[in-house]
């Protein structure tokens, strides 16, 4: 079978994606990379090529066209304006709902019949406008949503317990973006609730580093793209390996109309399932804020 991966948008994101994806053992053999800046993908497609004799999968990389969507597996979306320094994921939405339109277009005029994977800002509303576009089944719509606020949170947990990331058992919700947020009540260290570990305000704070992660981050390096390109390669492998893995992203929310962050089988069909956490009274209402932020979002789109 041919697992052709096509990336629209070979800025940082993009790009650490597709480093990512050469350097982890994967099902990808053909990986094409697509930008309005054609000189430098040249140049990307070069560089990627000359690892191609240590990497551990054997691929095919090369400079595509929109035409190349024809027979991909998965389209991996990361074009838009970049958050700069001040903004909110929020701010970008005009922007790159233009951008998210015109490309959409391209993509399906090809006849594409694969996955979208989108990791552009604001997620859950690029994610959802992706669906409007397409056409295609929700299913076949993913975007990255909080799985990188997740291990984001994981690693965090881990560092303050001493214990392995993998042992955490904890999710970030909701939107990708100022009004996510963790229910506490279900996460556990192993077997044992974390509240046996963390007190109220530890957690709290930790939520609010997680939170504001990626502005630290872009404060002091301008983007955000490392993490984000081995979550991308995570939720690849979910899908061309047919894993029915639970993975925080944003996925088509049926009773709401809208694509919200929140654990989801993904296998090779895309979403098989979303799976709903057990919220108290508290969380609930961060759910509802999170809900109506998106929906607003989605209202404002020019």
């Amino acid at each position: 079978m041919n697992n052709k991966v096509v990336i629209i948008g070979c800025g940082n994101v993009g790009m650490s994606y597709a480093y990512a994806l050469l350097n982890q053992k994967t099902r990808v053999n053909e990986l094409v990379l697509i930008d309005l800046d054609e000189k430098r993908i040249e140049g990307e497609v070069m560089d990627l090529n000359h690892c191609l004799p240590f990497a551990p999968t054997p691929m095919l990389i090369k400079k595509g066209t929109y035409e190349d969507c024809n027979d991909a597996t998965i389209v991996m979306i990361a074009a838009g304006a970049n958050q700069n320094p001040g903004e909110t994921r929020m701010d970008l939405i005009n922007k790159n709902s233009k951008i998210f339109k015109s490309i959409i277009e391209k993509v399906m005029e090809n006849n594409f019949k694969g996955i979208f994977l989108i990791a552009t800002n604001p997620l859950d509303v690029m994610t959802y406008i992706t669906w409007k576009y397409s056409g295609l089944p929700a299913k076949k719509i993913i975007g990255s949503g909080t799985i990188l606020d997740t291990a984001r949170l994981r690693y965090m947990i881990s560092e303050k317990l001493s214990v392995s990331a993998k042992d955490v058992h904890a999710y970030v919700i909701g939107e990708h973006g100022d009004s996510e947020f963790v229910p506490w009540s279900s996460a556990k260290v192993g077997p044992q609730n974390i509240k046996d570990f963390l007190s109220d305000e530890e957690l709290h704070n930790i939520c609010e580093d997680v939170k504001n992660a990626a502005y630290e981050i872009i404060d002091r390096k301008g983007a955000t793209y490392y993490g984000i390109g081995m979550c991308l390669v995570r939720i690849t492998n979910a899908i061309l390996g047919d894993e029915n893995s639970i993975i925080t992203v944003s996925s088509y929310d049926e009773t709401n109309d809208i694509f919200i962050g929140g654990a989801t089988i993904i296998n090779k069909d895309g979403c098989k399932e979303r799976m709903y956490i057990k919220l108290n009274d508290r969380e609930t209402e961060h759910m509802k804020e999170s809900i109506n932020v998106i929906k607003e979002a989605i209202k404002s789109i020019e």
